[in-house]
């Protein structure tokens, strides 16, 4: 049995060390090749902020959206709750920027999705034809337009998306989630698009397309979870092609919880398995490092087990110190000795999502189903339909 285990383990982490010779592989590639020459001709812009709940710097967020250096843009704001904090700043922020912003109140859900609800309503207000869906706890730079908005100048391209970190921590939980996005997620994504030919799926931080194109692959789905995964996916499979812009946003994580950090990865980890089915468990060669411990105490392992631990645990650093360097993070490097939780939690977080189906999401608890659906959850766990 030992032998078993043993062998399992040894076969568990050299995959990952695979895995993290990938990621820093790709990471190099992406963001050290040449820009290409994007030419585009600033074509006026809508852009929707779908808003629930003060975030950190909510004031900074939203107006840095209002103060592009571009020519020809709008921002909407939509809430669903008339007494959403909220909406006292994002009424003062609209009377500061009138040339520039709207403000949509009380936006009646029309699915359990209540961003991609409050989304529909802003698409039917938006003026323009090229549209950009925003977070709310996003904070962008003057040429954020400009740059997200070039790649669509290309007509093959129908989708333009944006990978996010937090820059500058300030507490363990939001660490734990800025390293989670940069070391692991990003990384990640970069080498599925090289696996799929392209990338299939999009971050709902940014995606900046098009009304018509949007049309085309079906729109907004008002009852899915994970709707910006899935409509990238949905994008690619249009026949579109769905650029990662390197333009690398910043989200102020605040000082969020370790539970809360816990509860939206977990969210996040259903909602992957939910829209890539099986290819979920291979990400089960994603932990090396976790992995490889046990065989410093297993019997009959003690010599390879530290020979492969002290191999999986350089190559992950040196995969990291690659991560954080090139995403511009350095301020992240004070949080280094944290890799190791950051690590136990990324497998933690992907054996529970491995089962299950329930997810909880600005304070409601779902029910998750087939490609991501998903209705309300009462507390006997039945279906709620009215």
């Amino acid at each position: 049995m030992t032998t078993v285990l043993g062998s399992l383990l040894i076969i568990l982490t050299l995959g990952a060390i695979v895995f993290y010779l990938a990621c820093l592989g790709c990471t190099l590639y992406f963001f050290t090749q040449p820009d290409r020459a994007l030419k585009s001709d600033d074509p006026p812009v809508s852009i929707m902020v779908p808003v629930c709940g003060l975030d950190t710097g909510a004031w900074e967020n939203w107006s840095s959206l209002c103060q592009q250096d571009y020519p020809n843009y709008e921002v909407l704001f939509g809430v669903v709750d008339p007494k959403d904090p909220a909406v006292v700043v994002l009424e003062k922020l609209v009377a500061t920027f009138p040339a520039r912003s709207r403000l949509k109140v009380g936006l009646e859900p029309r699915g359990i999705n209540h961003k991609d609800s409050t989304l529909s309503y802003l698409l039917e207000e938006a003026k323009n034809e090229v549209i950009i869906f925003v977070d709310s706890d996003i904070r962008v730079n003057k040429d954020y337009i400009r740059t997200v908005t070039a790649p669509l100048a290309d007509p093959e391209v129908g989708m333009v998306t944006c990978a996010f970190v937090g820059h500058n921590p300030e507490s363990l939980g939001g660490a734990i989630a800025s390293y989670g996005r940069c070391i692991d997620f990003i990384p990640s994504l970069l080498l599925a698009r090289i696996l799929d030919g392209g990338l299939r799926c999009a971050v709902g931080a940014t995606i900046a397309t098009r009304k018509s194109t949007l049309t085309d692959y079906d729109g907004l789905h008002l009852n899915r979870i994970g709707s910006d995964y899935n409509i990238g996916k949905r994008a690619a499979a249009a026949g579109y092609r769905v650029e990662l812009s390197r333009y690398i946003l910043n989200s102020d994580t605040g000082k969020e919880s370790l539970r809360d950090v816990f509860q939206r990865e977990l969210r996040w980890a259903r909602t992957i398995r939910f829209n890539r089915g099986a290819q979920y468990y291979t990400m089960i060669f994603c932990y090396g490092t976790i992995f490889s411990l046990p065989l410093l105490f297993l019997p009959g392992f003690h010599a390879q087990g530290i020979i492969i631990c002290a191999i999986a645990w350089l190559i992950r650093y040196l995969q990291v110190l690659i991560a954080l360097l090139l995403l511009n993070c350095p301020k992240l490097l004070r949080w280094l000795w944290i890799v190791p939780l950051r690590d136990f939690l990324s497998v933690l977080v992907w054996a529970m999502g491995a089962f299950g189906n329930s997810v909880y999401w600005r304070g409601r608890r779902l029910r998750v189903q087939g490609d991501g659906i998903i209705s309300p959850w009462d507390r006997r766990g039945d279906e709620v339909t009215g």
